[in-house]
Formats: structure tokens, sequence, C-alpha cells
């Protein structure tokens, strides 16, 4: 990845931390984007301590000027960008959808599918003009089989799926490849806070992948620096499961 030029959306901790992080350790520049400074910062800091080149830019994904800013901001910088993974997003509060508010419906469908939008709609002119880029989207197992009690965080998954694969389509004889990973339960600050307010929080976690645990955030990123490389040269337009089985088989689920 060395002379390339990365952004990585929800950059500051669990998975997109990681992936910036790999990233930078292979040779990228690096331009982090997240709503939270301080995370943001700290990421950017461990890459420059590390050797890397970081640049940190807060940015509310669901706000255009706040992305195109990002994208003007990190070609400047830079002077190209190859490569985008667009990872920032929420969970949902948790209720049927005949219960569900309208307001957290348009936050969650703003940020996770509306925010993917406007991250591609401004990172693919800035690729075209730097050839051979890939896109990489952060879906959900959840973008590929039905979740209960989560309407809002669901629908903007499977929308992130068919987003990626109509953007690969357009793309795809013009040098940019997009694709998504779909992670299941990744060790992240969220999960580490459910497992704070549930005694046995973490063993049903464990539970839900028949390998037995839940996903490290590096094993996520190992997946998403495959797809910007050149391994995945004729990759494009796939949604990749990486959850330890979890939508192999049948998911048993308490609803209570």
């Amino acid at each position: 990845m060395a002379n390339k030029v990365a952004l990585v959306t929800g950059g500051s901790s669990g998975i997109g931390r990681a992936t910036a992080l790999a990233m930078a350790t292979d040779g990228a520049k690096v331009a982090v984007a997240d709503v939270n400074v301080k995370g943001g910062n700290e990421t950017a800091r461990l890459i420059g301590e590390a050797g890397g080149e970081a640049l940190f830019i807060k940015t509310d994904v669901s706000n255009a000027q706040d992305v195109k800013a990002l994208v003007d901001r990190t070609v400047q910088a830079f002077g190209r960008l190859d490569w985008a993974f667009n990872n920032a997003g929420i969970d949902n509060r948790h209720a049927p959808i005949g219960e569900y508010d309208e307001q957290e419906w348009d936050r969650v469908l703003n940020i996770n599918l509306k925010g993917v939008m406007l991250c591609m709609r401004y990172e693919i002119p800035a690729m075209l003009a730097s050839g051979g880029c890939s896109i990489v989207n952060t879906a959900s197992v959840a973008g590929l089989i039905g979740t209960p009690l989560s309407p809002a965080y669901t629908t903007s998954k499977h929308g992130i799926v068919g987003l990626t694969r109509s953007a690969a389509l357009d793309y795809a004889q013009r040098g940019i490849r997009v694709n998504a990973v779909c992670p299941g339960v990744t060790r992240t600050a969220i999960v580490d806070a459910f497992i704070r307010e549930e005694p046995d929080g973490e063993a049903q976690l464990n539970a839900q992948a028949p390998m037995g645990r839940m996903a490290r955030p590096e094993e996520i990123a190992a997946v998403v620096l495959f797809y910007c490389s050149d391994a995945a040269s004729y990759v494009t337009g796939t949604c990749l499961a990486v959850d330890g089985g979890w939508t192999a088989g049948t998911m048993q689920v308490d609803q209570g």
C-alpha cells in the first residue's frame, strides 16, 4: 500500500481504527473521519507513533457538506484518493416495527445508509482521477438475514448491500471496485458496553457463532485490506460475511 491514500470513516475505534492502523502499517497515508474527535485524534496519533502518516477530520457522514469537505481535505493533504472504507454507523434502539419511533428510524437510516451513499457520491469523482481504486462498505450479517427488534438497523444494512452491488455495476469498467464486508458480532466498544450491562452478555454473544467466539476488529480489517489489494483485482459487487459461521445455519435468538 506504499504511496496510496486511504479514507476511513468511523475510524475512532473498533473496526475502523483497526483498519486504519492496518492500512497505515502497510504503507498507506490515512484520512481518519469520525464525529468522535477524541477517538479520531487518538487513532491518528497511534498511526503516527507507529511511523505512519494520518490526518483526522471531524465528519458527520449524514451531512453532505461535511462529506464533501472530508474528501476535499484528503485530496488536498495527500494528493489523491485510492481506497475508501465507509464504516461509520450506529446501532438502533430495539423495538418491533409496529412500535418504532419515526425519529429513530430517520436517525439510523441517515447515518448508516445515507452516510454511505454520500461518501461514495464524493469519493468516486476523486477516485476516477486516481485510477484502480477500491471502495469497501461496512454492512453486517443483518444485511444478509432478518434480525428481530432491529427494523431500522436491518433495513440500513440491507440497503448498503444493495447500494454496494449497484455501484459496483456502475463503475466496473471505470477502474473502481465496490464491495461490502458483513461482520458478525465483533468485539467493539458497543459490544463491550453491552457486556458490562449484562452479566452473561459475553457468553451469549460468543454462543451465537459456530466458532464459539466473537470476531476481533483486526479480523474484519484483514478482509477490508484484501478487498483493497491487487489480490482482489477481479472482485467487485460482493458482500462477504465475516461471522464465524453465524449465517451458515439457523440462528437462535432470545427475543425476551
